[in-house]
């Protein structure tokens, strides 16, 4: 569990600041796949949230909510990729930061179906705009597939952290994570992160 913690606050130090897409030449690759999830705080966090969440719930939320996030970041990158216009992509992705740390933070036990309701609108939207990243030369199922793997294992990373963080002082900390996790939501929404 001490590898998931160093992993997680080396993942959240190298993260780069949220100008959350990268330039359209560099979604051409597996490579590039795997790598953008790591490169961008609003991602990561996102993303950590999730599995913070299905820890703190527990039981089929475990893989229901993460299995949901990565199903739906596909089919919203295959919505982005055929050039499919989606409203409020960018702030809903901020929101999302913001949104999904308050869950984690205030506790929110919904039933399985509306955590994965919330995490599938928030997956469709982080899916769509790397999917609309695709450079029309690109085939593009490489960088998702690649981006499947990143997105797979930070919501293990989240997962991992926050059964480790669950067990001290009645999931206390847990709930820390995700208050953390929202402060970088409202920090990025101002741009000052």
């Amino acid at each position: 569990m001490r590898l998931i913690l160093i992993s997680t606050i080396l993942i959240v130090a190298f993260a780069m600041p949220a100008a959350a897409h990268p330039y359209l030449g560099s979604a051409a690759s597996f490579t590039a796949g795997v790598a953008h999830p790591f490169t961008g705080l609003d991602h990561v966090t996102a993303m950590t949230a999730v599995g913070l969440w299905a820890a703190l719930k527990g039981q089929r939320a475990l893989w229901v909510w993460p299995a949901t996030f990565i199903a739906v970041v596909l089919g919203g990158g295959a919505l982005g990729m055929a050039h499919i216009a989606l409203p409020l992509v960018e702030p809903g992705i901020l929101a999302s930061v913001v949104v999904l740390g308050l869950v984690v933070a205030l506790a929110i036990d919904l039933p399985l179906w509306g955590g994965a309701a919330i995490i599938g609108v928030f997956a469709l939207l982080h899916g769509h705009a790397h999917g609309s990243e695709v450079p029309n030369t690109a085939d593009g199922l490489e960088y998702m597939a690649g981006f499947a793997l990143a997105t797979a294992s930070l919501l293990a990373v989240g997962v991992g952290l926050g059964f480790t963080l669950s067990r001290s002082a009645s999931g206390a900390l847990n709930r820390f994570a995700g208050l953390i996790c929202a402060a970088v939501g409202v920090g990025l929404c101002a741009g000052v992160l």
